[in-house]
């Protein structure tokens, strides 16, 4: 009765967990369940990552024998009851991973056998009961990733059995009590993010069983024992980073020989670094990033010598120390295994050792921000697995040696800010990932190779500015379709500026400017209408400003110190005196009165009238032109059958009773869908074998007419790979005489992105670099809708149920009932009440403000983040002021992963326990996951001007998913 009452509160169970939960077989067989052999009574309950959904029925309470209670990562939700209190032979009790709210019940001290207690990952709230204190055979506690409150209590150091204690991420506040110097069987003592002051009691030293010592992102004070290494001989993972600890490093660590993590990063501690290293042979990961460890030697850097022995070393974070040494000439004897190597931000000087390319293992390799002299040796073509590379702000002199084109993995290059010289090496051409190049400022020479504008991967930024470049800019440029940001200021290019720049369509930030380019702006440029910052200024440009330019979304332009002549314009961005600059341009006139230019002399009458004489010559032309050729067509149409199509349409025409036909009277059977407007069905058309889909509306539904009207006039004027394909509409009258109107269009096997973000029904789930792609899909229909158009589209109902895929997953947007065209007179907006879906429309839409891109781009945000966190944003968990929106900004940065959709992440482990050393491509994936979330909570901001451009939108997903792709 127990059991069945608990599945009675389950409303989900997509997987079928709890089907054999039946009158039909005994209980001791039902899925999940075991029971004891003498007695017959149920004593283990496992139902861990079953999707289950609802609430946890109080009579559970009942099942007296139960020693083993699993209900890990499910949807479970409300109170935890009072009732688990009555288990008093319950052993291990694990409701991680769900959403049960409320308080910690206090009478769970009646689980008095109790030994692993697991409540991570819910939202309990409140002070962690001091009762839990009597639970005197605990041996693993686990409340983190919660929300409670109220320090912790000292009480909870008379659990002398535990010997696992993690509270991590709950914003506790108060300080450490030194009662917890009592738990002296403790191996694990978690207390990271938690709000936590004051200093680390000295009876947290004395636990000398202490394997994992991790008290991360605290407000922690004060110094650690010289003697810790002696205090903790068997420390395996220590976590302080992030606090503001002072001191001197202790070199006593060095007897912790167990030790494969050491982060003591971003704190206060001070003085040189005499730790030997050299016994931690299992140490994976050294972090003592942003301290002040100077130590006025020039062999300051010489503990690196003692990290010899450390062979499985794969982090090496040693950056902004305030170094001041010279780097060893022997690092490269260090871990050939050693994936990370960061020193930015030191005073380091000196040649970079030829040695570094012994350490073939590196992806990350950043010592920018010293002061590095000498030639950027050869060897670090050798390292063939490097991807991030940052020597900018330094003293390196020489040419950038051309073995860096064995590169191949390479995505992010800083060379910026050095002396180096000579030409640009024409291997570059050879890294084909690279997303970004910085080669600006330095002394580099010579022409630009065209290799290097064929790398399509350049997607974010190419820099070459503040070189001694010459020449004229290659053609090849236009293949850089994908890149964001260009600049090519302060070199001495010449030539005309290339119309194959125009193929640019991604390019957001252009500068050309302080070279020696001349000519005329190409028309061509026009195509470029995503740029917001353009500087042409000190070149040699003549001809007059092209009008294009007050169409584009310019936020910055500068034209000054060229050749120019004519009327400044004054609409777009030449409408704001501050945005713009035409300085130096001697032969301009008009514009606006701030410019202080003269006025515009009226043309001369002859030249009036010979204008009006072309321009009827023309007419008279194409008069003529036109007369010929009706009478050429009425000529032809009657020596040829007439037919129901005319040339020039494009459509299909269908009837009703077509329609009708296709899907058998519109039954139920066909039906795929509904909307608001509309019912969706599947078909097959007369003479074809394929499917189709027929959106027909509600006409009786006010607004239906509308709707209908807006799709017809959006898909006569729109193409583009990632929206829906409409194949032919349809105006007519049923079989009773009422108005009949219904839109045919490809049909999307795959179904909506809402049924598989959301159906309990699918047995598959999308995969990370899926739902990427199709994010991808859609920012770049939303970019051709906003930025490509003729005329610019809204689309205003952008949501999960709106995103069709395909038979190979590639997105289509559909649903254009609520489009705007915009700078169209039109006053559809206006008549609706509330423009969009409810939690993906814009909060300005609410206060009858006008449709925009601005508005399409939030809907967007929302839809991403619920891609990612697996909620709607109309989910029951969001209110009080918790949005989805709000939910993601508060796990940004670094507790994203709090917050992702579950089947993203593996929970065979849990991380709140053990804490191992993540591996380089788990942190690369989990920084994209960051990176994804991030983006999606900046489209949803409130404010309009804070969001996202959705160009840059889709360049940065692209990015994201290029990084996955080498993972």
């Amino acid at each position: 009765m127990a059991l069945l009452s608990f599945k009675k509160m389950i409303y989900q169970d997509p997987y079928g967990a709890l089907s054999s939960w039946n009158s039909s077989s005994h209980f001791c067989d039902w899925s999940g369940v075991s029971c004891g052999k003498r007695h017959i009574r149920v004593t283990r309950v496992r139902l861990i990552s079953q999707g289950l959904k609802g609430s946890l029925s109080p009579h559970v309470g009942n099942l007296s024998f139960l020693r083993v209670f699993l209900l890990t990562n499910n949807s479970f939700e409300g109170i935890i009851p009072q009732e688990l209190g009555r288990l008093f032979r319950l052993r291990i009790l694990s409701l991680a991973y769900n959403e049960f709210s409320g308080f910690i019940p206090t009478n769970l001290s009646g689980c008095s056998n109790l030994e692993e207690l697991k409540l991570l990952r819910n939202m309990l709230v409140g002070r962690i009961p001091k009762e839990i204190s009597f639970l005197s055979k605990l041996t693993l506690l686990s409340l983190g990733n919660n929300i409670l409150t109220g320090g912790i209590s000292p009480f909870l150091g008379n659990i002398t059995s535990v010997e696992v204690f993690s509270i991590l991420k709950n914003p506790l506040g108060g300080g450490i009590p030194h009662e917890l110097g009592n738990l002296k069987n403790l191996t694990g003592l978690y207390l990271g993010n938690c709000n936590l002051h004051g200093s680390i009691p000295h009876s947290i030293y004395n636990l000398s069983l202490l394997n994992d010592l991790a008290a991360v992102e605290n407000q922690l004070t004060g110094s650690l024992p010289q003697a810790i290494g002696t205090m903790l001989p068997h420390l395996i993972n220590l976590q302080l980073r992030n606090n503001n600890l002072t001191g001197r490093l202790p070199p006593s660590i060095s007897n912790c020989s167990k030790l494969q993590l050491i982060e003591l990063g971003a704190n206060k501690f001070n003085g040189k670094v005499t730790i030997n290293f050299a016994k931690l042979r299992d140490l994976s990961k050294l972090s003592l990033r942003h301290n002040n460890l100077y130590g006025h030697d020039a062999d300051e850097m010489k503990f690196i010598e003692s990290l010899y022995n450390c062979s499985k070393l794969l982090t090496l974070a040693l950056n902004i120390c305030n170094f001041q040494g010279m780097l060893p000439k022997s690092i490269g004897n260090l871990s050939n295994q050693l994936d990370t190597l960061n020193l930015l931000d030191n005073q380091l000087y000196g040649n970079l050792p030829s040695s570094i390319g012994n350490l073939v293992g590196l992806t990350t390799l950043h010592i920018g921000e010293n002061r590095f002299t000498g030639n950027i040796p050869s060897t670090i073509g050798m390292l063939q697995k490097l991807q991030v590379v940052g020597l900018y702000e330094n003293r390196f002199v020489g040419p950038i040696p051309d073995t860096v084109g064995n590169l191949s993995l390479l995505t992010n290059l800083y060379l910026s800010s050095n002396r180096l010289e000579g030409h640009i090496p024409i291997s570059l051409g050879n890294c084909r990932h690279l997303l970004l190049l910085y080669l600006d400022d330095n002394k580099l020479s010579g022409k630009i190779p065209k290799q290097l504008l064929q790398i399509q991967s350049l997607s974010i930024t190419l820099d070459l500015s503040n070189n001694m470049l010459s020449g004229s800019l290659p053609t090849e440029v236009g293949e850089l379709k994908m890149l964001s940001n260009l600049d090519l200021s302060y070199n001495n290019l010449s030539g005309r500026i290339p119309t194959s720049l125009s193929g640019c369509t991604s390019i957001s930030i252009l500068y050309l400017n302080d070279n020696l380019f001349q000519g005329m702006i190409p028309p061509s440029l026009s195509s470029l209408r995503g740029v917001v910052e353009l500087d042409l200024s000190h070149n040699k440009l003549f001809g007059q400003i092209p009008r294009f330019l007050e169409h584009f979304s310019l936020e910055y332009l500068n034209l000054s110190f060229n050749n120019f002549v004519g009327e400044v314009p004054v609409l777009g961005v030449f409408a704001n005196a501050s945005a713009f600059s035409v300085s130096g341009n001697n032969r301009l006139c008009g514009g606006l009165v701030e410019l202080g230019l003269p006025k515009c002399k009226e043309p001369k009458k002859h030249k009036k009238w010979l204008t009006i004489l072309v321009i009827v010559i023309l007419i008279a032309a194409t008069l003529f032109t036109i007369l010929w050729l009706v009478c050429f067509w009425c000529k032809k149409s009657k020596s040829q059958p007439s037919q129901s199509l005319t040339v020039n349409e494009r459509f299909l025409k269908v009837s009703y009773n077509q329609l009708a036909g296709a899907t058998n009277g519109f039954s139920e059977a066909n039906l795929i869908g509904r909307g608001g407007f509309s019912s969706v069905y599947k078909g097959i058309l007369d003479n074809d074998d394929e499917f189709v889909a027929i959106k027909v509306l509600h006409l009786q539904i006010q607004g239906a007419y509308r709707s209908f009207d807006a799709e017809c006039d959006a898909w006569r004027s729109i193409r583009h790979r990632n929206l829906l394909k409409i194949i032919t509409a349809c105006s007519s009258v049923d079989f009773q005489g009422n108005d009949f109107k219904a839109l045919v269009y490809e049909y999307m096997p795959n179904g909506s992105l809402d049924d598989w973000l959301h159906s309990s029904t699918r047995t598959h789930r999308l995969d990370l670099i899926q739902r990427i792609n199709i994010l991808i899909d859609v920012a770049c229909a939303l970019d051709y809708l906003h930025n490509h158009c003729q005329t610019a589209i809204v689309h205003g109902d952008l949501k999960p149920s709106n995103i069709l895929l395909d038979e190979d997953m590639v997105a289509h947007v559909g649903d254009f009932g609520l489009s705007k065209f915009l700078g169209m007179d039109s006053d559809q907006s206006n008549s609706i009440k509330f423009r969009g879906t409810i939690g993906y429309a814009p909060p300005e839409y609410g206060l009858r403000n006008m449709m925009t891109c601005s508005g399409d781009v939030y809907s967007f945000g929302v839809l991403l983040l619920e891609v990612m966190i697996g909620k709607r944003p109309t989910d029951n968990m969001f209110n009080n002021g918790l949005s989805l929106h709000k939910f993601a900004y508060l796990a940004l940065p670094n507790n994203v992963m709090d917050v992702i959709d579950g089947d993203l992440i593996n929970y065979h482990q849990d991380d709140a326990i053990v804490m191992q050393t993540k591996t380089s491509n788990a942190q690369k994936i989990e920084e994209c996951m960051a990176s994804v979330v991030n983006i999606g909570v900046s489209c949803s901001m409130d404010s309009p001007p804070q969001r996202m451009n959705i160009s840059d939108v889709a360049r940065h997903l692209q990015k994201v998913t290029a990084t996955l792709q080498n993972v």
